[in-house]
């Protein structure tokens, strides 16, 4: 689409007419020399002397030209400019940091496959979570994986397909065989240090009790909610396990607690659906959006063809010039 940027540039097209009318033309005395046989040289030249001003005026070609110019610069002074289509970018509104236990508890088979087979704990998470993370446009998502010790596998991106590949990539075991849910939560605080939104997300999902953390898990808590960090808490475990394999309910549900969030325990995949899925609707955002439309100006077109026909123009008179001067030597 054509724009205008200076459209009150146009308000000079009657600029020329009006210097034309308000001005005196432009006048040159001449020295001349009188001689008692300028008759005789007017004759023999074949020229009738007359009396008063010589006004030279031009042709109607120069006219045109002169005008067409005049209209040229106008229109390259008012700046035209060509609009595409609008660009539309979705900007994340929400850092969301998902939280994955890897200890040696979650290779329990207890949960089944979407085709209903018998799987461990993290595959069956891995199912689900990969249908969560593809309807998260809007957020920033990053991942955490942790057992002995937490490790950001992700950092806060839009790439949500890289972040599901990498999560289908974990493996039970890969971050050691203990629990440090306590130690997971501080690498959640440092990693959303880094982020410039309001609404800051961490959802932690866990199948036994913290073994093997230098920071209480509560304590880690306060801190987060001192940062406005919303942690949801999410367990897969057996509460009647008993030793380093039991679910320490009164923790997950102190931490959740205490940064604004829920609890969700879950026994089968069903149910771990079930829980995203509440997530999801608890914590809802709004999407932002930014809209570009880019421009390319066209100021240069007008002045190109200007300058063209101006210079034709003297070229043209250059030319009769100097034929006429051939002519009168001949």
């Amino acid at each position: 689409m054509l724009t205008i940027s200076y459209i009150w540039v146009f308000a000079l097209l009657p600029l020329p007419l009006l210097i034309w009318k308000l001005t005196r033309p432009h006048q040159e005395e001449r020295q001349g020399i009188r001689v008692p046989f300028f008759d005789e040289l007017a004759e023999l030249s074949g020229q009738q002397p007359g009396s008063g001003a010589v006004v030279h005026r031009r042709s109607w070609p120069q006219q045109v030209i002169a005008t067409l110019c005049w209209l040229l610069l106008i229109f390259a002074l008012a700046r035209p400019q060509w609009l595409e289509q609008p660009i539309i970018k979705e900007v994340a509104s929400r850092d969301l940091l998902l939280a994955i236990d890897l200890s040696g508890s979650m290779q329990t088979e207890d949960f089944t496959s979407r085709d209903g087979s018998r799987v461990n704990r993290l595959t069956a998470a891995k199912e689900v979570l990969e249908d969560f993370l593809s309807q998260r446009g809007g957020d920033r998502v990053g991942l955490v994986l942790f057992g002995s010790a937490p490790f950001t596998q992700v950092p806060f991106t839009e790439d949500l397909e890289l972040c599901r590949t990498l999560l289908l990539e974990a493996q039970v075991g890969m971050a050691g065989p203990k629990t440090a849910l306590g130690d997971t939560i501080g690498t959640a605080i440092s990693l959303f240090k880094e982020s410039t939104v309001e609404d800051k997300l961490l959802i932690v999902l866990t199948d036994g009790n913290d073994t093997a953390s230098k920071v209480e898990p509560v304590k880690a808590a306060e801190i987060a909610a001192t940062n406005n960090i919303t942690i949801h808490t999410v367990a897969v475990g057996d509460p009647a396990a008993a030793g380093e394999e039991k679910l320490d309910e009164k923790t997950l549900r102190s931490i959740a607690s205490i940064t604004g969030g829920s609890y969700f325990w879950a026994g089968d995949r069903d149910q771990l659906s079930e829980i995203y899925k509440k997530i999801d609707a608890i914590s809802t955002h709004d999407t932002e959006t930014i809209s570009h439309r880019p421009q390319h100006d066209l100021y240069h077109w007008p002045l190109a063809i200007a300058i063209i026909l101006s210079l034709l123009n003297h070229g043209v008179r250059v030319i009769s010039r100097l034929n006429r001067k051939q002519l009168s030597a001949g």
